[in-house]
């Protein structure tokens, strides 16, 4: 009797349980077992595949493909942090001053353009970068008589991509600086103000130490959302890499790899080194944060 009744409470608990075990295993467990299997095998659509070992890995080594696409996805990141992560700073410090008029509705404007969608974002962007038909072409027309026919999206589509993101994810970020910037500590600050620190040595040695936490939390955000982008070249560039695939991203390649070359073996190769680039950052970045605490 009395073993009955204790089975019972872990009887429940596994009822509560169970569907989400059955969810996990399902979209979760399988799916990356499933991937590391593929990623040892070349396929030939999803019902042809045969063991061939560390083949995959060995050819992405020296795939020139893979190697422009990472130099590609490289370049977005490190554009898109050391540009979009100082702007959004600023804009915090800026939006942070306790005189400022109509702090609320400026903040509003800023963080707007993050609830739109990436599609979204990269269909104004391509119509604004438009040949002939384009604002930007119409207005430099006007302006200092550019050539209408100038092709932005061939020529400058690494530049067209961060300016697009720029745009959408600055105030995203301020929103986390700006929080980050109001529990800096008040009698610091005023401290270093007695101790006759300026605007500038306050910053470095009172709200910049306080806000480390948050900004190694929006640098990694950065990171991560950076190296994994693929809706806005796909878009941009009507699903290409691009004119000599200078806007191909790791992830576009490993869709092209994937879903249109139908080789889902070396696409799950790729998408696992992928997966260990970021989980060597995402530790690279604890131990950095750790390191700066201590």
């Amino acid at each position: 009797m009395t073993s009955s009744r204790a089975a019972a409470p872990h009887a429940g608990a596994w009822l509560l349980i169970g569907p989400f075990l059955g969810i996990f295993a399902l979209f979760t467990a399988y799916p990356l077992v499933r991937a590391v299997m593929l990623a040892f095998q070349q396929t030939f659509g999803p019902g042809a595949a045969h063991y061939v070992g560390w083949a995959n890995f060995d050819f992405l080594s020296r795939d020139p493909m893979f190697w422009k696409a990472a130099k590609n996805t490289g370049v977005f990141t490190l554009g898109s942090i050391l540009i979009q992560l100082p702007l959004s700073l600023a804009l915090a410090l800026l939006l942070n001053r306790p005189g400022l008029r109509g702090r609320a509705i400026y903040r509003t404007i800023f963080f707007t353009p993050a609830l739109v969608g990436v599609v979204f974002v990269g269909m104004i962007f391509m119509l604004l970068f438009e040949k002939r038909t384009g604002l930007v072409n119409q207005a430099l027309h006007a302006a200092i008589g550019v050539d209408l026919d100038f092709a932005w999206l061939e020529t400058y589509i690494m530049p067209a991509m961060i300016l697009a993101t720029l745009w959408q994810y600055v105030g995203f970020n301020m929103v986390y600086f700006l929080a980050a910037l109001q529990n800096v500590s008040r009698d610091l600050v005023e401290a270093a103000t007695i101790d006759g620190a300026g605007a500038v040595g306050r910053f470095f040695h009172v709200t910049l130490p306080s806000i480390r936490p948050i900004a190694s939390f929006v640098v990694l955000l950065s990171i991560v959302g950076s190296v994994q982008f693929f809706e806005l070249p796909y878009v941009l560039l009507n699903g290409t890499g691009g004119p000599e695939n200078r806007g191909l991203s790791i992830v576009m390649y490993l869709y092209q790899t994937g879903f249109q070359a139908g080789d889902l073996g070396y696409a799950s190769a790729i998408a696992w080194v992928l997966a260990i680039v970021l989980a060597a950052c995402t530790v690279a970045m604890r131990f950095l944060a750790r390191g700066e605490d201590a």
